[in-house]
């Protein structure tokens, strides 16, 4: 689970097994965000304004927990949730900005090591993972 900016920079991650889904690691991934604000004191910023998600954390529940941690959430129903809260046609036009997530997952990808796990602890590939996020991010930074 990646959490990236508006300009496809990592700013958080939270790995796991994949059996999981993604409903139950948005909370630990939102909690690995520690964004601090450009010319504010004080603690690090825990949320983002607004979180674009895909249709794998279509959950009411999810909605809700969005909400109440002041995060606006853009998620597109699925087909057969027809009863879905904080929905508005407006604010998923929105959406069509998921591609920033997906291309950062296409520059995760250039590193080998992490398309296929080959290591057996999840902390071995950790630190590979963070290291790569930390060669996105200075490629950003630096450009």
């Amino acid at each position: 689970m990646v959490l990236v900016d508006g300009a496809g920079t990592p700013l958080g991650a939270y790995l796991d097994a994949a059996t999981p889904s993604e409903v139950k690691l948005l909370e630990a991934t939102l909690d690995t965000v520690a964004v601090r604000r450009t010319g504010q004191p004080g603690r690090p910023r825990k949320r983002p304004e607004r979180l674009i998600a895909d249709r794998g954390y279509d959950s009411n529940a999810v909605r809700a927990l969005l909400v109440r941690r002041g995060i606006e959430p853009i998620i597109p129903a699925r087909e057969n949730n027809t009863i879905a809260t904080h929905q508005d046609g407006r604010k998923l036009r929105r959406y069509k900005r998921r591609w920033i997530v997906e291309r950062t997952f296409s520059w995760l990808g250039y590193f080998r090591r992490l398309v296929v796990r080959y290591e057996r602890l999840i902390e071995t590939y950790a630190g590979f993972f963070h290291l790569a996020c930390a060669i996105l991010t200075l490629r950003v930074v630096l450009k």
